[in-house]
Order: C-alpha cells, then structure tokens, then sequence
C-alpha cells in the first residue's frame, strides 16, 4: 500500500468558532498523536482527506509546513450528521515497521449452495495486526457452496501475509440462514382429505 501524501498546517485557534472557520474555509481540524508524544493540533484540506479516507486504513503521509513529514492512519472521523461531511479527524503516529491493530472490512464472494438462503454477516469487519505500511483494505471471504445452517469463524479466513488475527478465532463472521419458505397449498389441501 502506498501512502498518500497530504499536506497541513498547524492549528493555533480552539473551540467551536474557530472549528467553524477553518471547515468554512474547506479545511478539517484535526488532532495528530501517538508514541508518547504531545498531540499536534492540525488542519488539513477537506476535499484530498475525504478522498483519502475512501480507502479503509490509508496510510497518509502528513507534510506539517515548517516540522516535517510524519506518518499517520485514521483513527475515528467525525461527521455531519446530515451533510455528510468531515468535522474532525483523528490521526494516529505510526513508524515504518511498527505493527499496528486495525479493523478491515469483510467482504463475502461467490454463490450460496441454495439461492433463497441469507447470508448474515455477524461482523462487518475484522480485528488484525499487520505492519503500519502494509495494511490490508479488506479480507475476501467465499461463501461458494455454503449451505443453511454453515457458518465462517474468524480463524477460517485466510488473511494476507504478514497480517495476524486481533479477533477472537472462534467468533463467526458469517453465518447462512435457512430461507423461509411457506407451506406448499397442495400439501395443506392434502391433509385435510386424508382427515375426511
């Protein structure tokens, strides 16, 4: 994964007024913090963060004007409830090799064996340890030829190498559900002359 690149500025003003004028000027407040280190208050531009943040657990190289690069992943976004937009960003510190807990997402592939059955993700997302430079966006999971009542664990999802599993190894990730299937008329019709 390659990281992207961002610029920022330092961020000198607090509080809800000058939150207000920095997203005005399209900019996000954003704190930067980590390996015992004093956060770092910043603003980065709005439109190249939401682009970036498109990609679960990008690695952003933050250019701070006047203190250098550092490297950081996403660690909780705030948004507008209704616009939609970024209102604040947490930023974690991570060095070249360090290993670091993420969520990915799940994603299931394939057909299930019977075509009415659901399929149910018990989790959206996994818990995995990998290298800061090296994280995973998603984990494909095939669901091809499950059947009602099959379930995926945690530990039967085969992860990228050089990731390790955060989760509990016997939680389910997926799980398929029997379709609901009413009673056929001619069946029921059958009963009740058998009854006569």
């Amino acid at each position: 994964m390659s990281d992207v690149k961002i610029s920022a500025s330092i961020r000198t003003e607090f509080g809800k007024g000058a939150a207000r004028k920095i997203r005005r000027a399209d900019q996000v407040p954003a704190v930067l913090y980590g390996h015992k280190t004093e956060p770092v208050h910043i603003t980065l531009p709005a439109h190249e963060l939401t682009m970036a943040l498109r990609t679960p657990n990008v690695l952003l190289s933050v250019d701070i004007e006047g203190q250098g690069s550092e490297l950081a992943i996403p660690k909780a976004a705030q948004r507008d409830a209704l616009k939609g937009s970024l209102e604040h960003v947490d930023l974690l510190l991570v060095k070249r090799g360090e290993k670091v807990t993420v969520e990915v997402p799940v994603v299931a592939e394939g057909e299930l064996a019977v075509g009415g059955n659901l399929l149910e993700h018990v989790l959206n997302t996994l818990s995995v340890e990998a290298e800061a430079t090296h994280l995973p966006e998603s984990v494909t999971v095939s669901i091809a030829g499950l059947d009602a009542g099959a379930s995926v664990l945690a530990k039967d999802i085969t992860l990228p190498k050089g990731v390790s599993l955060a989760t509990d190894a016997d939680a389910v990730v997926l799980q398929v559900l029997a379709a609901q299937a009413e009673e056929p008329a001619a069946e029921a019709e059958g009963d009740e002359s058998a009854e006569a």
